[in-house]
């Protein structure tokens, strides 16, 4: 059975869809169609937007009473139609296991994301995206490669990413990160949109071979509605690994300021 934390975050997830679907209004035109991929294209010039992100993991192989809520709050500017600017005003992420509970502050964040070939106009769009997140327990680089290859009414993407972290006291615990999503969405309406995406996770204790790689992979859903924009995307790890999270479900909602 689901316990409190688990059933709570699934009950928002759905009448926040549900709230979304019952909205009128036209369709919001800067909607992310993906919650675990980017695509290539930046924020229009001048345009402000606020991003709420809500990711929900949980591990009952090794933890039955494991489970992990992560909060980002993200401003993003349109400094040209290329350039795009991200601010993470903080990241924080509430945990519970069976020897308790706990709840961090991890860092703040910026990310400027380059759009090099519009998806509209080239035969392949492509975008460079770079992060820098700083807090008391950690530093971290990440560097993205992001693909989309419109296909009619589906749109599909690729992201190829590379992140450096140092974490704990005076940052000493160094990891390196590979990753590779893959993300295909379906428009079924102008302000419906459905799909899949899948994430492959590598880490690199130290820089130096560590555990296998892990896969998740699961549904996604987006709404584009006049005032506000939502996507979810439950991901179901489809490898092995008992230290690693059994679901990981995203949520993002985003408006315009």
């Amino acid at each position: 059975m689901l316990t409190t934390t688990p059933r709570l975050a699934a009950a928002v997830a759905t009448a926040v869809l549900l709230g979304a679907l019952l909205a009128p209004g036209a369709a919001h035109a800067d909607a992310r169609r993906f919650a675990w991929n980017y695509a290539s294209t930046a924020a229009p010039k001048g345009t402000r937007e606020y991003e709420q992100w809500v990711t929900w993991s949980t591990n009952r192989a090794s933890d039955p009473l494991y489970d992990r809520l992560e909060f980002r709050h993200e401003l993003e500017f349109g400094l040209t139609d290329r350039l795009q600017l991200g601010v993470y005003l903080t990241d924080w992420r509430y945990t519970r296991t069976s020897g308790g509970s706990d709840t961090q502050v991890r860092a703040t964040a910026a990310e400027l994301i380059y759009n090099l070939a519009d998806p509209m106009t080239s035969p392949l769009g492509a975008a460079l995206y770079g992060e820098v997140a700083i807090g008391a327990e950690k530093f971290a680089l990440e560097a993205k490669l992001l693909l989309e290859k419109p296909l009619g009414p589906f749109v599909a993407v690729a992201n190829t990413v590379i992140e450096a972290e140092w974490e704990d006291v005076d940052w000493v615990e160094d990891v390196g990160t590979f990753e590779q999503t893959l993300g295909l969405s379906w428009e079924a309406s102008p302000s419906f949109m459905l799909g899949a995406e899948g994430l492959l996770e590598k880490e690199f204790p130290g820089w130096e071979d560590g555990p296998d790689a892990v896969v998740w992979a699961g549904p996604s859903a987006s709404l584009r509605l006049r005032a506000f924009w939502v996507t979810t995307s439950p991901l179901f790890q489809v490898t092995d690994e008992a230290d690693e999270p059994d679901l990981k479900w995203r949520t993002l909602v985003g408006f315009d300021f």
